[in-house]
């Protein structure tokens, strides 16, 4: 992997770690305040490797609410437990109120 792809990586776990609790973000969200906006999908491989980092990458789904990374978590509902323990409704797989929780990295950092 090139050495700006680790970079953006790294940028993407500072930028995860500022999600607050109970709230979520999307990849395309975090890839716009990056200024790559159409990096959504690397964001998404960030979060696949972040499971050692210390971020809270069950807080970022896409843009849609869907829990599309919940494979990349130990235990079939692991991502959905997590969120629910935060207050946050999933209902097949998919956050609920998607505007009440959605955070902004843009309008917050």
């Amino acid at each position: 992997m090139k050495a700006e792809s680790l970079n953006f990586f790294e940028k993407v776990y500072e930028v995860a770690k500022q999600i607050p609790f109970g709230k979520v973000t999307s990849y395309g969200a975090i890839a716009e305040y990056l200024g790559a906006a159409r990096s959504a999908r690397m964001v998404g491989y960030a979060m696949n490797g972040s499971v050692a980092k210390d971020v809270p990458a069950h807080r970022v789904v896409n843009r849609k609410g869907l829990l599309t990374g919940k494979q990349h978590f130990d235990g079939t509902n692991l991502m959905q437990q997590l969120l629910e323990s935060e207050g946050i409704i999933v209902k097949d797989n998919q956050v609920q109120n998607l505007d009440t929780h959605f955070w902004n990295p843009i309008k917050e950092l």
